[in-house]
């Protein structure tokens, strides 16, 4: 069965439960961990967000993070590899009932992937329309698709791609 997407208004609660949870990751990936971040909706104020924390970790050492991922799963993450990002490893963390709480992004530093994610939370907090958009997209998808979280991220992927290209262009200074 699948998840029921379930979207809410900013939470000031969300920046206290990332640097808690971020504390107990940097704790486990401190022999490689080079930066750690708040990322996701969660991390934009004014938006609509699925209430899960996403993190990313920046490293010096991907495959180490390899051995490192039993101390990671003993602070209730599952591990899940690549998981369809090729130089990323994902880790979930869900309660009982199988909500997703923490989403965790580990990445070697300072690549691609790491930019993208922080140039589009950064640009979306600085330019309001291009966030009230993908805020009434996001409201419209989850309505149209409330059990189908394929859809509904089928539906943002265009929305998503143009305002990361806008959002890396404002990040270079293009």
């Amino acid at each position: 069965m699948q998840r029921h997407i379930i979207l809410v208004p900013y939470k000031e609660e969300w920046a206290q439960e990332y640097k808690k949870e971020a504390g107990r990751i940097s704790h486990v990936l401190h022999p490689v961990l080079s930066a750690i971040h708040h990322i996701g909706s969660t991390a934009i104020p004014g938006i609509l967000a699925k209430p899960t924390i996403d993190i990313l970790a920046e490293v010096t050492d991907l495959e180490q993070v390899d051995s490192l991922a039993s101390g990671i799963e003993r602070l209730g993450y599952q591990s899940y590899g690549e998981y369809g990002i090729s130089g990323r490893r994902y880790f979930c963390k869900t309660d009982a009932m199988g909500n997703h709480l923490v989403h965790l992004h580990v990445f070697r530093e300072e690549t691609e992937n790491v930019i993208r994610h922080l140039a589009f939370r950064d640009y979306l907090k600085v330019h309001d329309d291009d966030a009230d958009f993908y805020s009434r997209l996001k409201e419209e998808l989850a309505v149209a698709f409330p059990y189908d979280g394929e859809s509904y991220s089928k539906g943002k992927d265009a929305a998503v791609h143009k305002i990361e290209e806008r959002a890396l262009q404002w990040w270079y200074g293009e």
